[in-house]
């Protein structure tokens, strides 16, 4: 894993936003071969789809020829309920970019069958060839989109009952009623987001620092699904300075070096 750390929260989006726009700007994507990503809700991605609004804007790039999967969304929640994905997603970043609406996937948690939902997504990123890039975040937990402590490695998108402890820190979202919250969501699986050529994952905040230390310094565990991350070939984890607070201080500076000697190009004797 590349472990890129940045001072603050804010740092750590626009790398991040950089990194990916460089990506798809190397891939120069057209009609017929999409850059296709997947992509994420939530306070951790805020940052970056920030910057992406700028930097379409200021005329720098374009999405038009990109295709994005979102990692979830609830059930039984209406699309243009505030605070469904859906509508997260358009909020914060679909209106504001040159996206076609074709080209945007987000799972329906209102149809009559879920379960073919899920093997449909699954089915539709394979006629794509596959994700690019998975952008994701992750929670306090360890875990990824909905796949939380317990889940399985290996699993691909399906319908998951949420923990109380996750229906607890959604309730801020609801008025902090807890019975508002959906006791379901469909999710892309750990598998799902393994088989993504490249995974980018943000995190940042002190209250991530344990997930971190676990993630980085621990083992593979499905007690921590983003731990999974420690076996993709091509896997980042950015971090700001507070998320890294219970990592040890080798850890620390081990990748702050390799980072740094990364990009200055020393040479290495």
């Amino acid at each position: 894993m590349r472990i890129v750390i940045k001072e603050t929260k804010a740092d750590t989006g626009k790398w991040t936003a950089d990194y990916i726009i460089d990506k798809i700007k190397a891939f120069a994507p057209t009609p017929e071969k999409p850059f296709v990503m997947g992509l994420p809700t939530g306070s951790s991605p805020m940052p970056v789809y920030e910057e992406w609004i700028r930097r379409y804007k200021a005329g720098e790039i374009s999405f038009k020829n990109v295709v994005t999967f979102n990692m979830d969304e609830y059930v039984n929640l209406p699309e243009d309920h505030s605070e469904s994905y859906h509508s997260f997603m358009y909020t914060n970043l679909f209106d504001h970019i040159d996206i076609p609406a074709e080209n945007i996937n987000i799972l329906n948690g209102n149809a009559a069958d879920l379960e073919k939902v899920c093997k449909d997504y699954e089915a539709k990123i394979k006629q794509y060839g596959g994700i690019e890039l998975f952008l994701g975040g992750i929670g306090p937990d360890g875990h990824i989109a909905f796949n939380e402590p317990g889940s399985s490695l290996t699993s691909k998108t399906r319908v998951k009952t949420l923990s109380y402890d996750t229906i607890l820190a959604n309730s801020r979202f609801f008025n902090d009623d807890m019975s508002k919250v959906p006791t379901q969501a469909l999710t892309v699986g750990v598998g799902t987001v393994m088989g993504a050529r490249e995974v980018v994952i943000i995190i940042t905040g002190f209250n991530k620092a344990r997930a971190v230390r676990e993630v980085i310094e621990g083992g593979i565990s499905h007690m921590w699904t983003v731990s999974m991350l420690q076996l993709h070939e091509h896997a980042v984890i950015s971090l700001d300075e507070p998320a890294t607070m219970e990592l040890q201080v080798e850890s620390v500076k081990y990748f702050k070096d390799i980072e740094e000697i990364s990009q200055s190009k020393m040479p290495i004797h």
